[in-house]
């Protein structure tokens, strides 16, 4: 009987401690950064290692004629619009699991899982 119980204290001190190692992982992933080029680098996207849009480069010759504080507004309406994208990917990743699940609530840290 007390063997179940310390295998029961095992199991949930090795469930803390994979909890402490994904956010740490969050954490990491967080601060990495990759980017994609397209165009032979014409454009340049910059994520961090969660998929956050950081910045979005365009080449002065893409768009001729803009410059300044209107080419910086263009970059960052295009890093806006890829973030809101993913956020809707992301919800409808939730949606979608939910209707397969038929309804059942999700297990517990699975929502918090897939909003990050």
């Amino acid at each position: 009987m007390f063997d179940g119980l310390k295998n029961l204290g095992n199991l949930m001190k090795m469930a803390g401690q994979a909890k402490e190692k994904a956010a740490e992982l969050q954490a990491e992933l967080e601060k990495k950064q990759v980017t994609g080029e397209a165009g032979g680098g014409a454009v340049r996207v910059t994520m961090n290692g969660k998929g956050v849009c950081l910045h979005v480069g365009f080449d002065a010759n893409l768009l001729p004629g803009l410059a300044g504080d209107d080419k910086t507004m263009v970059e960052e309406l295009a890093a806006a619009a890829v973030n809101q994208a993913n956020e809707k990917v992301r919800a409808l990743a939730m949606e979608e699991t939910r209707k397969m699940m038929g309804g059942m609530d999700l297990p517990p840290g699975l929502e918090d899982m897939m909003n990050q």
